[in-house]
């Protein structure tokens, strides 16, 4: 019975041939399927959305939710009604619906709500495994508190709402293992809110989020120190963990993984599907939370113990972020749609659908990752699954990983069957490298790599000791 799920899943997740190019027919299916979905991404399709969000005028959280043709109510309703339109032609089921809350702040000076809208695409062996991709609806001017004055935010942020629009429109094509949610979140530019009300909502539904892809800002090349770049893209990530205990503390400092959360492993994770999969796109991992005194809309699953990155721009133009629309001294301000390069935004999209692909139609994660090796002149590693049978379907074996300390990308690794738990590898002495092991799929997909220990764990529960 095993075989006839694990036939029909492979037959489900393979993307018809006029999706895949002609030069990697003859490359593994992995490598086919991802190809076809990044080439499934349109530029077209992003323009349009940019540019029917950017027509709602203001997107500001407290502006007018009433109107069908202006503000934020408007806007999140225009992004249901595509959702819905987008899941009448899918394969897999979108069930699309809203998330919200009522707060108040210091951005939210009266009680206001605040709704997302999500669309799940269930995933049909471990649908209680969940990516997420984000992008973010609200928009502001140069005053925060200013919810009458136009708005575009064609950039900050359409393009990655536009992004996370067309990313459903690609995959919801395929049947995944894993569960992919694609969310628009508001009320990130008064104090992302958004991010934590979904953040509550998985709490409340058990979600097990493996990773969290926030894209805020992926539409423009011309920076304001007058590099214009479309080569390249950044993606932040958090050391170790905001809710990290004593015990596991002191792990860390013996066992290492300062720069192997798994935040910092989704990051690789990307950067290697960039190299492979997305032509003409080099990322540069950055290893921060966020910008410098600046913040965004996965930060509030890192706080929750979630896994999570910010994907973006490499070089931004703050003369186009947060400015009232106008001209001073022959310089143009304003976040309009003549900043937005679409194509680039396109490039970005793709990258995060490879990465979608990648979480949802990977194998279980790997658990309990240890190593052993002390005053040995070889290194042992150890780890378990979770005992769901269901997804074990999809599990093709193991890849262990190993790297010099000082290394940015993991650079040797070994193959090991589904039955395996364990590898020793010989003459790999364990205090000179950093080591890891991933989940490989049937097809080759592979999970990111779980560094051992507390430092490095994917499979955890949420917590409720979040910071400000």
């Amino acid at each position: 019975m095993l075989k006839k799920l694990l036939t029909a899943g492979v037959a489900a997740l393979t993307l018809t041939g006029a999706l895949v190019a002609q030069d990697h027919e003859n490359a593994p299916e992995d490598v086919r399927r991802l190809h076809g979905f990044a080439a499934a991404v349109s530029a077209d399709n992003i323009e349009k959305d940019i540019k029917k969000l950017v027509g709602f005028g203001t997107r500001h959280t407290l502006s007018d939710t009433k109107s069908d043709t202006r503000g934020i109510g408007a806007a999140r309703r225009w992004i249901e009604a595509e959702f819905n339109r987008i899941s009448e032609g899918c394969v897999a089921d979108l069930e699309v619906y809203t998330v919200s809350d009522t707060v108040s702040g210091g951005r939210i000076p009266e009680p206001t709500e605040v709704v997302n809208v999500i669309a799940v695409q269930r995933g049909i062996l471990d649908p209680d495994r969940i990516v997420i991709m984000s992008g973010d609806i609200d928009s502001r001017v140069s005053d925060v508190m200013n919810s009458t004055d136009d708005s575009p935010g064609a950039n900050d942020n359409a393009s990655g709402m536009a992004g996370t629009i067309e990313a459903a429109r690609v995959l919801c094509q395929t049947k995944f293992p894993g569960t992919i949610v694609y969310a628009g979140l508001s009320g990130e530019e008064q104090g992302l809110y958004g991010g934590r009300i979904l953040a509550d909502h998985a709490k409340e539904q058990g979600w097990r989020i493996m990773g969290v892809l926030n894209n805020d800002m992926i539409g423009n090349i011309e920076g304001i120190n007058g590099v214009i770049d479309n080569t390249t893209a950044r993606v932040f990530s958090e050391g170790t963990r905001v809710n990290e205990t004593p015990q596991e503390a002191r792990q860390r400092r013996f066992w290492g993984g300062e720069v192997d959360s798994p935040s910092r492993n989704i990051a690789r994770l990307v950067d290697k599907l960039a190299d492979k999969y997305i032509p003409n796109l080099d990322v540069m991992m950055v290893y921060r939370l966020d910008r410098f005194r600046r913040g965004g809309h996965h930060r509030p699953f890192n706080e929750a113990g979630w896994p999570g990155v910010r994907i973006m721009e490499t070089n931004e133009n703050y003369n186009r972020q947060h400015q009232d629309i106008r001209t001073e001294n022959g310089i143009k301000y304003g976040d309009t749609i003549d900043g937005v390069d679409f194509d680039y935004a396109r490039k970005l999209t793709a990258l995060n659908v490879v990465t979608l692909a990648t979480f949802a139609g990977s194998p279980p994660f790997p658990v309990e990752v240890t190593i052993e090796g002390a005053v040995q002149p070889s290194t042992t590693v150890k780890w378990n699954i979770r005992p769901d049978v269901r997804e074990r379907a999809n599990l093709r074996g193991f890849r262990v990983y190993w790297r010099l300390t000082t290394d940015a990308q993991w650079r040797w690794s070994r193959f090991v069957g589904r039955d395996a738990r364990e590898l020793t590898l010989d003459n790999v002495v364990i205090d000179n490298y950093l080591f890891g092991v991933a989940a490989v799929a049937n097809d080759g997909i592979e999970t990111p790599v779980v560094f051992p220990g507390s430092m490095g764990r994917f499979d955890v529960m949420p917590t409720d000791d979040s910071e400000e």
